[in-house]
C-alpha cells in the first residue's frame, strides 16, 4: 500500500516530468514559430488562428502543472493540446512503429496519458496551490 507521503510525491514528479518536456516542446515553437500548425489546420478546414492555442497547451498548461496552480485545469488544456496534435500531425502514424521497434507516436502518447492523469488525479500536497480545491 502506498502512503499519502508517496502519492504526493509521485504526483509531483509526474508534474514535473510532463510539465518540464511539454514546456520544451512549446518554447520550441515559441522560437521557431507555428507556421506549420497552421497550414495543418487550414488543410482541416479549421481557422489558422487556432495555431496560437499551441502555447497554450504547451507553455501556459505547464507552467500551471510544474508550479502545481490550477493543475487539473493545466491537466486538462494539454490533454486537449495533444488531442489536437495527434489528430492534426500524427493521425497517420497511428500504426507505426519507429526504426528501433517503438510506436511512432509514442512521446506524444506519453504527453497525452500524463497530462490525464494530472487533470484526473490533480497537484497532491507539493504544489503552490496545495491539494485542496477544485482546480487543485
Amino acid at each position: 500500500m502506498s502512503s499519502p507521503a508517496s502519492e504526493d510525491l509521485a504526483k509531483l514528479l509526474l508534474r514535473l516530468g510532463v510539465g518540464i518536456l511539454l514546456l520544451l516542446h512549446g518554447l520550441h515553437k515559441l522560437s521557431y514559430g507555428v507556421s506549420g500548425i497552421e497550414q495543418l489546420l487550414v488543410n482541416k478546414g479549421l481557422p489558422h488562428y487556432l495555431a496560437w492555442g499551441v502555447f497554450v497547451g504547451e507553455i501556459i498548461a505547464p507552467l500551471l502543472m510544474i508550479t502545481g496552480l490550477y493543475t487539473r485545469l493545466a491537466g486538462w488544456l494539454a490533454t486537449v493540446s495533444m488531442v489536437f496534435a495527434l489528430w492534426l500531425a500524427h493521425s497517420h502514424q497511428f500504426l507505426s512503429l519507429n526504426s528501433s521497434g517503438g510506436w511512432r507516436i509514442e512521446l506524444q502518447a506519453l504527453f497525452l496519458i500524463g497530462s490525464l492523469c494530472i487533470a484526473l488525479q490533480g497537484a497532491g500536497r507539493h504544489s503552490l496551490g496545495g491539494s485542496g480545491g477544485r482546480w487543485n
